[in-house]
């Protein structure tokens, strides 16, 4: 099973290259090359959840190189459901954007699509932060061509935003990894455990600065205030396959915060302590209220489905900073839920644009299929704002009760309370001011008709196959409702195993690692008990102009 979990990164950096030389001017032979690769991965995730599901952590050498100086891919629970996660989300993803045509709007689509999903896939699989970092840049590179597809200047404009944050963040990863290496001498996830805990009592200060920048650059690519500032337009203003797929982009950086923060700079160990958590709690509380305030005020439904996804990474990471089994547990669940919620909001946003020609929140007559997708925007948005019965409901109770014994409880069930009151108003007006108050608003000179936009691309546009995905899409999140029992029960079996570490650090190290009173593991390494540093493993368009964005301008 070990050269399946390599299949998962090599098999899209393989295809990418190939759509993009051979097939750039066949649309047809890029879709079902891209399609079939998708397809493939959701298959191989499959069997790689099925196999990380019984306990055993699985660890690849790359050029049979062993740890801490090769590369080294790692394959337990919590990346099992990851990947498992992101192909899923990508199959159903790819499927919207070839029904409603969005990947002919704009040059290597396809290509790009494939280059994220290697970066995504890479980043859940790696067990060294250098490469993580490698893998980082391959998936923004890609997102950075996928943010601008189908052009136009407010498009653009945001692209040059995201841009920037994310390089501001790179440059801060260069930053952290240095002075982690500097420190222990390694960037190997495993072996940093096992240094971090051998450390020199004088040492202490250069480690929590290490830890505190590392938690920067994921807590950013998480955007958790204060550095939230690149989403709210850069998932309005992307195209809505693209934004749906950067649904599972920014659980990337909770993903990195719960790996790094469980194993290396866990709350056990002395030097951190309890900083991750004492500096996540209160980020996440004001970041899951400004998220859904601007529910309330976002203007357009894009806008306001952007401000709902920064609001439930605020509930994510709450459950994130307990650091705890339980709180670990009740965010692998609470991830995996808001991923497909804000997906298929961004789906549904899509079709509203497509019928009404944008999303602003003005009464329009009522648009082509009204009643339908004014029901899958009423099932997207009950689980958005975690209202029973859906998945979201479930989540937010599992992350309320994980929070019960901090100090904060008070205001963290507070703020989980009122912000979903918030979100059920800031929705039920959307909703009323699209669907129910259209009925009224039938004598506008100016409005599109109900079939303007649907037919825009009428060689390639398949609306009842993009219908059938945004429902593929709720009944994933109905699925997690109904499976919630065993759904939670693969989620507190990755959190145990994260929690215990050993299994992790032996499946990497091998037979470098012996029983140690205090880590349980240290490295046996002869008379020295910390090593020489090793040297970190080497890193190895032309759009038509889409008019529906000039909307978000102002």
């Amino acid at each position: 099973m070990s050269h399946w979990i390599v299949a998962l990164v090599i098999l899209p950096g393989l295809v990418a290259p190939v759509i993009a030389l051979v097939m750039r001017y066949d649309l047809v032979l890029q879709r079902v090359f891209s399609l079939a690769a998708t397809v493939a991965l959701v298959v191989m995730a499959g069997a790689l959840y099925q196999s990380a599901a019984t306990g055993v952590v699985e660890a690849y050498e790359l050029g049979s190189w062993p740890a801490p100086f090769g590369i080294v891919l790692v394959l337990d629970r919590l990346s099992g459901i990851m990947v498992a996660l992101t192909a899923i989300l990508a199959l159903v993803v790819l499927a919207y954007a070839v029904a409603t045509g969005w990947d002919t709007r704009g040059r290597h689509f396809h290509a790009l699509y494939q280059f994220q999903l290697m970066g995504l896939f890479g980043a859940m699989l790696t067990s060294d932060v250098f490469n993580l970092f490698v893998f980082f840049e391959i998936l923004l590179i890609a997102s950075y061509g996928l943010m601008i597809h189908g052009g136009g200047r407010m498009r653009l404009r945001g692209g040059v935003q995201y841009v920037i944050y994310n390089l501001a963040g790179s440059t801060l990863f260069l930053f952290a990894l240095g002075t982690v290496y500097g420190v222990l001498g390694t960037l190997n996830m495993a072996d940093m455990a096992v240094r971090a805990a051998e450390l020199p009592e004088g040492d202490g200060a250069l480690l929590r600065v290490a830890a505190a920048l590392l938690l920067l650059v994921f807590v950013l690519k998480g955007a958790l205030l204060p550095l939230h500032f690149w989403l709210p337009n850069t998932y309005a203003l992307a195209p809505a396959p693209v934004a749906a797929l950067f649904a599972i982009m920014t659980k990337v950086g909770a993903y990195a915060v719960i790996r790094v923060y469980t194993l290396v700079f866990h709350p056990d160990l002395e030097a951190t302590g309890s900083m991750a958590g004492d500096a996540i709690i209160p980020a996440a509380l004001v970041t899951l209220v400004v998220g859904m305030i601007g529910v309330l005020a976002g203007g357009t439904v894009a806008r306001i489905v952007a401000f709902a996804a920064i609001g439930s990474m605020g509930t994510l990471f709450l459950a994130i900073g307990a650091f705890t089994p339980q709180g670990t547990a009740a965010a692998i669940y609470y991830l995996v839920h808001s991923t497909l919620a804000a997906a298929v909001l961004f789906l549904i946003v899509d079709q509203i644009r497509a019928r009404r020609g944008n999303t602003a929140l003005v009464p329009l007559p009522p648009m082509a299929q009204n009643g339908l997708i004014a029901a899958l925007f009423f099932g997207g948005a009950i689980a958005m704002a975690g209202m029973p019965p859906l998945s979201g409901f479930v989540g937010k109770l599992l992350v309320m009760d994980a929070l019960r014994d901090h100090a904060l409880w008070g205001w963290i069930w507070g703020a989980i309370l009122v912000t979903s009151l918030i979100a059920i108003v800031g929705f039920a007006r959307a909703g009323s001011t699209m669907f129910w108050k259209a009925h009224d608003a039938t004598t506008q000179a100016d409005a599109p008709p109900p079939e303007a936009r649907i037919n825009e691309l009428d060689a390639h546009v398949h609306p009842g196959a993009a219908l059938a995905s945004i429902g593929a899409m709720l009944g994933l999140i109905i699925a997690l409702t109904v499976l919630a029992g065993p759904a939670m029960r693969a989620a507190e079996a990755a959190a145990d195993q994260l929690h215990e570490r050993e299994a992790y650090i032996v499946a990497v190290l091998g037979a470098n690692a012996v029983p140690d009173p205090v880590t349980g593991l240290q490295r046996d390494t002869g008379d020295d008990p910390v090593s020489e540093p090793s040297e970190p493993a080497a890193a190895t368009d032309e759009t038509t102009e889409d008019p529906a964005d000039e909307e978000e301008e102002g």
